[in-house]
């Protein structure tokens, strides 16, 4: 059984998942949404993902990390926040001595739906069909668990 631990980074929410794979089973185990508050500052925020993703590798002890990779917006300075936010899930992740695997969106939304441009809504879906018992309650929660199942999917083809 592997514990995979999926991370949808955002410096507002940052989505986490947690499942267990073996073969082609899949169990979910719990999700959330790392939330740091808006008044605070930017070294602030990112502190508070870094501990947040520590705390969660403490507590769940997961075997692999996947998490998305952050694609260029129109917005240079966008892409560079969400780049900060990403980095702090990384750098805690790595510093608990964990491995990364890092998926594009589209890879991710490929490996659940087969559709590379999938909608959230067929993602949605297809967490429900695969996980029955995850009710994500954001579209950060249903992200990062689409992310660990993309993980799931795609690792049992590398040899």
């Amino acid at each position: 059984m592997t514990r995979i631990l999926g991370i949808d980074p955002g410096l507002l929410h940052t989505g986490w998942s947690v499942i267990d794979s073996k073969g082609a089973e899949r169990h979910y185990m719990a999700s959330g949404v790392i939330l740091p508050k808006t008044t605070l500052s930017l070294p602030e925020r990112l502190t508070e993902i870094f501990r947040g993703v520590t705390d969660l590798c403490e507590k769940f002890s997961p075997d692999v990390c996947s998490i998305e990779i952050t694609f260029v917006n129109q917005n240079p300075k966008t892409t560079l926040i969400l780049g900060h936010a990403r980095a702090a899930a990384i750098v805690a992740v790595a510093n608990c001595g964990i491995p990364i695997f890092e998926y594009e969106p589209n890879k991710i939304k490929k490996a659940l739906t087969s559709a590379g441009h999938a909608d959230k809504e067929q993602v949605y879906k297809m967490i429900k069909i695969l996980l029955p018992m995850a009710n994500p309650k954001s579209s950060d929660e249903s992200d990062a668990i689409a992310i660990a199942l993309a993980h799931a999917n795609m690792s049992r083809f590398t040899f």
